[in-house]
């Protein structure tokens, strides 16, 4: 009797071991299937990180002389422009002054400044452009590629595509906001129609506990040290069972490997969120050289740097892991006072402490990523939902700006050190009206630099099939190495 490969492992296979071989079998027959990837790729990681509530373009990181040569005058945007709130105020000049850094020259607002160390690597989109000046859709938008909510987010189509580098650890890794989620919270992250095990798993660094569930809590006390691994061969034994006749169910399939995949990391997670592995330059890097800081109730910079570099430096540490894809939060939705970059009342109270806390904390990961040689395999985003209006709200405040914003890009394939797609004068849109860049370039270009053509990569549901570009979406080549 002649036996395939399949049928040798599924019946010498046992317990969670079998169904992780028949995982790695039907990852093979996916990817053969897609021929992933399509060329050779210049990239195997992503980090993005989401600013969320609307981080202001022309305080950080586009400098527009002319708002300071016109600060406190009327706004005339030259055509009818609709505010979100009540945000077409006189003209506002940037919060705080600008220097040149780099070799690049690159114009950097004060509060980012630590970033000017990295400027020569960095690639910065000023004309960026979205649909709406609504959070939850523009959130989705750039999380997912789509201003609804029902489809994968970014992360998940890369594991889909590109599988998981480190079996033992998650393709797709979020670490939020400490404070809590951001707008449409992990409907952000979602697998959607995809399989449920390329969804994003939810780390906390800095918590008690980091990652929910994955060991048992004091109600648990009673296990005894076989409990744990008798009660996962148990449901091993279940869910073969009904499996067998059960054949191509996705969701079955996707608890399975949520199960083996969870008694993994019970080993490979801590490792990497252990921080005391790290020097004290390595620390000192990252700004976590202060001891604990004491969480207030006002946004300080202390808890941010403090906040960030916790999740910068876990991000590399995922990364160098296998990991494929971290996406990292600043900002949360939990109301007022602000605790995110949706800063209608004040700019300098609320981007203050977020920008320098975050500058200096990516400036570390970058630095860091450069210094072990991860850089070049790893493509770093920055990005949020849309940006700030130019003209001011409230005399202090800036109101939302789904029109123009900043998003910027290092590493993997990524030629530093250059601006690519101006904004106008003051930075409201585009400076070329009818060519803006939309997340979907910004999508494609990361997918292409993973070898991966982003026409190709689609999945059908809801009778159509999908991509992560939809219909969109042009792979940006001047910014490409």
């Amino acid at each position: 009797m002649t036996f395939t490969r399949r049928d040798m492992l599924e019946r010498s296979g046992q317990g969670f071991g079998a169904m992780a071989l028949a995982a790695l079998l039907a990852d093979d027959a996916r990817a053969d299937k897609a021929l992933l990837p399509h060329h050779a790729p210049k990239a195997t990681r992503v980090v993005q990180l989401f600013m969320a509530g609307g981080a202001s373009q022309v305080d950080l990181f586009d400098y527009k002389p002319e708002l300071i040569k016109r600060d406190g005058q009327p706004s005339d945007f030259g055509e009818k422009v609709e505010a979100f709130q009540n945000g077409l105020g006189p003209w506002l000049r940037p919060q705080w002054e600008f220097k040149p850094y780099g070799q690049c020259g690159k114009m950097l607002g004060e509060p980012v400044a630590p970033l000017g160390a990295v400027a020569d690597d960095i690639a910065f989109i000023h004309n960026m452009a979205g649909k709406t000046g609504v959070h939850s859709q523009a959130t989705y938008l750039q999380a997912t590629g789509f201003q609804n909510p029902g489809f994968p987010g970014m992360g998940a189509w890369i594991s889909y595509g590109l599988g998981s580098i480190n079996r033992n650890l998650p393709a797709f890794v979020v670490l939020p906001d400490h404070r809590g989620f951001a707008s449409n919270g992990p409907k952000n992250w979602d697998s959607a129609f995809l399989p449920g095990q390329h969804q994003g798993t939810i780390l906390k660094p800095g918590a008690p506990r980091p990652i929910e569930d994955l060991f048992p809590g004091n109600h648990g006390s009673y296990l005894t040290g076989t409990a744990d691994p008798d009660g996962r061969d148990t449901l091993a034994r279940l869910n073969r069972m009904h499996s067998s006749g059960r054949s191509g169910d996705d969701r079955l399939e996707a608890r399975i490997a949520s199960y083996e995949l969870a008694a993994r990391m019970q080993l490979a997670a801590p490792e990497a969120l252990d921080l005391s592995r790290e020097t004290k330059e390595v620390l000192r890097l990252y700004g976590l050289d202060h001891g604990k800081s004491s969480f207030d109730r006002d946004i300080n910079p202390l808890e941010e740097t403090d906040a960030m570099g916790r999740k910068c430096l876990v991000a590399r540490r995922l990364l160098e892991r296998g990991v494929r894809f971290v996406q990292i939060w600043s900002g949360n939705d939990n109301g007022f006072p602000r605790r995110n970059w949706d800063s209608h009342e004040d700019i300098r109270r609320d981007h203050g402490p977020l920008a320098r806390g975050m500058a200096n904390a990516i400036a570390g990961l970058l630095i860091d990523l450069k210094r072990t040689g991860l850089l070049d395999e790893t493509i770093v985003m920055w990005t949020t939902e849309f940006g700030r209006m130019p003209s001011s709200q409230g005399g202090k405040g800036r109101d939302h700006n789904p029109h123009g914003f900043t998003t910027w890009l290092a590493g993997g394939g990524i030629k530093g050190g250059i601006t690519h797609g101006p904004s106008d004068a003051f930075g409201f849109r585009s400076a070329d009206k009818g060519r803006p860049t939309l997340v979907y370039d910004v999508h494609a270009t990361i997918l292409h630099l993973l070898g991966i053509d982003h026409t190709r990569l689609t999945v059908r549901a809801g009778g159509a099939d999908r991509r992560l570009t939809d219909v969109h979406g042009h792979v940006i080549e001047d910014i490409l190495a």
